[in-house]
């Protein structure tokens, strides 16, 4: 008989290995149902009174404390009603699942690859409260290193190569530090934001060039209520803006390379 057997069938290692299963598969369920707090029941495609919950069950609601003092309640009742946007975009045939089209101006539709989440309208802070994300003419003490050229005052070219405005300011996040955003000033006078990773430096030329939008595009950019700070769902609709010209800045985009 083995050391540590229990019978002629059981062992210590065969229940240890039972007990790890049992405790593995019981965190997955923990995990499963805590992720289901927020957009649950699902929207069935089929019938609007179909509601999609699944297994395991939608759990009791629980209330977070958040840092900023607000209060969170999670699972509400009936899904997420922080999300009151109206769907802008119909389905490409009557089969259940088929691809959306937007409907109106594709790249502020909020589908594909514009679409965006229904942040908190504030701004994103650090732990003193002062806002995270702000443009150089607010930030004390940062600058652009000697050794870098400074974009500033450098023309920023849209994807039909034509100049859409010029670099009017810098946007710093001040925990990491690094730039995030570039403010244009565009030839209509209107300032708007550009994140920095939809833009490409051309040094040489003196140009911040922008494939994702054409020139004339950079007008309908989402606008800032506050022109020295940026909230968080700002930040989402504007990046969603340059993220949906991607596909659906010309027509050709949105059809197949083939």
């Amino acid at each position: 008989m083995n050391t540590g057997a229990f019978t002629g069938y059981f062992d210590v290692a065969q229940v240890v290995l039972y007990i790890f299963w049992i405790f593995f598969a019981g965190v997955i369920i923990y995990l499963r149902k805590e992720d289901k707090r927020e957009g649950y029941p699902l929207e069935s495609e089929r019938s609007a009174h179909i509601k999609v919950q699944g297994f395991p069950a939608i759990p009791v609601a629980k209330t977070f404390r958040l840092a900023t003092g607000h209060n969170i309640v999670a699972p509400v009742a009936g899904g997420n009603p922080r999300d009151s946007r109206s769907l802008l975009a119909r389905e490409s045939s009557p089969i259940p699942g088929s691809p959306l089209v937007p409907v109106g101006n594709p790249m502020l539709a909020g589908v594909g690859p514009g679409s965006w989440v229904e942040r908190e309208d504030e701004p994103e802070n650090m732990i003193n409260g002062e806002p995270l994300i702000v443009p150089l003419r607010v930030a004390a003490g940062f600058s652009v290193a000697s050794e870098d050229p400074d974009p500033r005052g450098m023309d920023v070219v849209g994807g039909d190569k034509q100049i859409a405005g010029t670099v009017k300011d810098l946007w710093v996040d001040r925990a990491e530090p690094q730039i995030r955003y570039l403010e244009v000033e565009l030839k209509s006078g209107r300032s708007v934001i550009l994140p920095i990773h939809f833009s490409k430096f051309d040094i040489g030329r003196g140009r911040v060039n922008v494939r994702s939008i054409l020139s004339t595009q950079f007008d309908d950019v989402p606008a800032l209520r506050n022109p020295d700070r940026i909230t968080k769902l700002e930040e989402d609709k504007i990046t969603a803006y340059y993220a949906g010209g991607t596909l659906y800045a010309t027509p050709a985009r949105s059809e197949p390379f083939i």
